[in-house]
């Protein structure tokens, strides 16, 4: 995997992406976020790095600083659980076309539906499996929620439509541990986070850390604390911190090395990026790719990332996009949850920065 690193390049940040900056200083004034943090790659170098706010909305917070961590929320579905599908496929490890019963079995049921769901459906999100499950009012420990998860019944014919589906990615990242015979947090440090220098990334932060991490939500519901440096999901709390779905914690500088790489093409073999990251047929109507999506109308990369660009956002208020004729990847992190999730702005801030870059870009 190895390869130039990340030049870094942005003395001229603060003139150049102004405007960009001012949407973020902005939406943190109205309350969309406290804090977040950012970082812009282009043609091999990292050409912005910037954070902002503070941990919480109290004037006497924390400043988040360049390398703070963010909970990724479900960008850890491609930064890690979607690019160990990728290098176990390039290894000849991964069959996408395996139906998923034959690595778990218990996924089987007396449902017939199910043994025509493979690796590719649960990548694509056309599984038939709902999207979401609050598996964890009923399972108190990993294993029951996995066994949840296994036996959640179909809301839709197996390939028949694209609804994302956290329930198929608890599932995938369980089926990719049995393939490779290694925990999915063990494998993505051994073979992501510590070969591409991602110092700050990891499942589950170590105690200390946990008091330099944003928090994510003052959970007055389900485990009665402030969730700060512990997964904001609740299922994947009860999965332990490490599942398919969510549990990443990052840097912006990290996830910038991690595009980069993706941009590059040297962290996988160029056919398996291109196989993963381009947008599949069918279902009919689908922006996914496999693991990744790319630009729908309208979406939150806004109006200018091309037809081939990929990415992903986060439920806490995180992102990545690539777009790879401009190679060019913007990284946006935020904790967007806090104190709750009730605030949905994001929606409209995320389009507006990521146009201001690419018009600053094009004013140079």
């Amino acid at each position: 995997m190895s390869a130039p690193q990340l030049a870094h390049s942005f003395a001229q940040q603060d003139s150049v992406f102004l405007l960009a900056f001012n949407v973020l200083r902005e939406a943190i004034a109205a309350r969309a976020f406290p804090a977040a943090a950012t970082a812009v790659t282009l043609r091999g170098k990292l050409i912005a790095l910037k954070a902002f706010g503070r941990f919480t909305f109290d004037a006497q917070s924390p400043a988040p600083a360049e390398e703070t961590i963010f909970d990724l929320a479900s960008v850890s579905k491609v930064v890690a659980t979607t690019t160990m599908a990728m290098l176990l496929y390039d290894r000849g490890e991964l069959d996408l076309d395996i139906p998923v019963r034959n690595i778990i079995p218990e996924f089987a049921s007396q449902d017939p539906r199910r043994g025509a769901i493979t690796i590719h459906a649960l990548l694509t999100h056309s599984s038939g499996l709902p999207a979401y499950e609050k598996l964890f009012e009923q399972a108190h420990t990993r294993d029951e929620l996995l066994h949840r998860a296994y036996t959640t019944p179909l809301t839709s014919e197996p390939s028949s439509v694209a609804a994302y589906s956290d329930i198929g990615f608890i599932i995938l990242g369980e089926a990719l541990a049995r393939i490779a015979g290694e925990e999915l947090a063990q494998f993505c440090q051994s073979n992501i986070f510590g070969p591409l220098g991602m110092s700050k990334t990891c499942y589950r932060p170590p105690q200390p850390l946990r008091a330099s991490i944003p928090p994510t939500a003052d959970d007055t519901w389900f485990r009665h604390r402030i969730i700060q440096g512990e997964v904001h999901d609740e299922n994947a709390s009860v999965l332990g911190g490490v599942a398919g779905h969510a549990g990443v914690f990052s840097s912006a500088a990290d996830v910038a090395i991690f595009a980069h790489r993706m941009l590059s093409r040297n962290l996988l073999r160029p056919e398996t990026v291109s196989l993963f990251t381009r947008r599949h047929a069918s279902p009919a109507g689908s922006s996914r790719a496999l693991g990744w999506d790319t630009p729908s109308q309208p979406s939150q990369s806004g109006k200018y990332f091309s037809p081939s660009s990929f990415g992903h956002l986060g439920y806490t208020g995180t992102s990545l996009w690539i777009d790879p004729e401009r190679h060019l990847s913007v990284t946006l992190l935020t904790n967007r949850t806090w104190p709750d999730n009730r605030n949905q702005a994001i929606q409209q801030v995320r389009p507006a920065f990521h146009d201001a870059i690419v018009e600053a870009l094009e004013d140079r």
